[in-house]
């Protein structure tokens, strides 16, 4: 009767055992990152879309990157990181948009992501617009 109890309960096992194909992979459960859903910045700034992005900038990036923009911030320095001088016009020049956007959506190194819960694409490409508009023009060489 124990052996029959036994492989009773072996083969109730096995049947309610999910197969590799039909167990969660831990991949499966991180999102996916998100992607650029344009090559180049879709959005025309308002005066009003900028000052959200200001505003946005002035919460979430300036504590690193600086309230100017050249990430010369007390954190950076105590966190020993090296940030981009965003009001050098060389900074950003090779950088496409698209690449801006993908980096603060879904983070870079050190630099974590900005939730689609705490800004929206649209914010997202305002704030790089606002970030391009920090480097100074640089004066024509005579």
């Amino acid at each position: 009767m124990l052996k029959s109890f036994l492989l009773f309960s072996a083969v109730v096992l096995v049947a309610f055992t999910p197969t590799p194909s039909q167990a969660a992979k831990p991949q499966d459960a991180t999102p996916a990152p998100a992607s650029a859903p344009s090559a180049t910045n879709p959005v025309k700034p308002t005066p009003e879309s900028q000052a959200k992005a200001k505003s946005l900038y002035s919460i979430d990036c300036s504590m690193c990157h600086a309230d100017n923009g050249n990430g010369q911030s007390d954190v950076a320095k105590g966190m020993g990181l090296t940030m981009p001088d965003f009001s050098d016009a060389k900074t950003l020049a090779s950088v496409q948009d698209s690449q801006l956007f993908e980096m603060i959506r879904n983070g870079k190194d050190k630099m974590p992501p900005e939730a689609a819960g705490r800004a929206n694409d649209s914010m997202v490409w305002n704030l790089i617009i606002y970030i391009r508009g920090m480097s100074k023009p640089q004066p024509a060489a005579k």
